[in-house]
């Protein structure tokens, strides 16, 4: 049975299960007490434990402890704001990261892409939307084998650019490309389809698992990221061309993908 422990300073809610472990925890990071209670009281049916810290400080070492399978993480908190965490966080750790913004505040949405947030969530919000976000976000980190019934992609080649599904591994001109899951998953999208226009629809769709919203530009920061982490191509431009009002194309010499293996 789970019990809630209330802890004094540094504030910090347990939602502990004997027999836990990285596969099924949540680490929430948020100073709101009754908002993360909320949030546990939501994802404990879903099959999750939830760990809470309202501190930034104690948020970080949480979160580096890597025994969690997601992090929610609020920007406005006590010790260390949201940003200052991610950025330290993304230095050594690859772990799916939520981002909850104030509602409206587009800053704060556009810098936590950058930073290497997978997803963000206005506040307020509706918890089952929330729950939605988690699972969208764990399916697309959890490896595209099992949804294709263990059936690993073939490595793909396209110019200089290598990206390998079963290693979760991405290299540009023989230099490893330390990219996010939703960077990987962006990047694989645009390669399957090398030398043709991906529309902003279809990426909503494959990348972020959700219904593509005109005014939700979190899949351009994503590209955006990509685009700058690959650098120039051989030919001395970027990989990725935007076409206005329609998506993106990532652009190779010779318009053709070529598997490895």
């Amino acid at each position: 049975m789970t019990i809630l422990y209330a802890l004094p300073e540094p504030a910090v809610i347990e939602l502990i299960m004997s027999g836990v472990n990285k596969v099924d925890r949540i680490l929430v990071i948020d100073d709101d007490v009754e908002l993360c209670s909320l949030v546990g009281e939501y994802l404990e049916p879903e099959g999750f434990q939830v760990e809470a810290v309202y501190e930034g400080n104690r948020g970080l070492e949480r979160a580096l402890s890597n025994d969690h399978l997601l992090i929610v993480l609020d920007v406005m908190l006590p010790g260390m704001n949201g940003f200052d965490l991610l950025r330290q966080l993304r230095s050594t750790s690859k772990v799916p990261v939520l981002l909850l913004t104030a509602r409206g505040e587009d800053v704060d949405r556009i810098v936590g892409l950058e930073i290497g947030a997978d997803d963000y969530l206005p506040k307020p919000f509706n918890p089952r939307e929330l729950v939605a976000r988690i699972r969208a976000i764990l399916r697309r980190t959890q490896g595209a084998e099992r949804a294709s019934g263990g059936q690993i992609p073939d490595a793909l080649r396209v110019g200089d650019v290598q990206l390998d599904p079963a290693t979760r591994t991405v290299l540009h001109k023989g230099q490893p490309v330390e990219l996010t899951s939703v960077e990987f998953n962006l990047l694989h999208v645009l390669l399957r389809e090398a030398g043709h226009v991906v529309t902003r629809e279809h990426l909503v769709d494959a990348v972020l698992s959700r219904k593509f919203s005109p005014f939700d530009r979190s899949i351009d920061m994503h590209v955006s990221k990509v685009r700058k982490k690959l650098g120039d191509s051989d030919v001395g431009s970027d990989h990725i061309k935007t076409v206005r009002g329609v998506g993106y194309i990532f652009v190779h010499p010779r318009n053709e993908v070529r598997s490895e293996g």
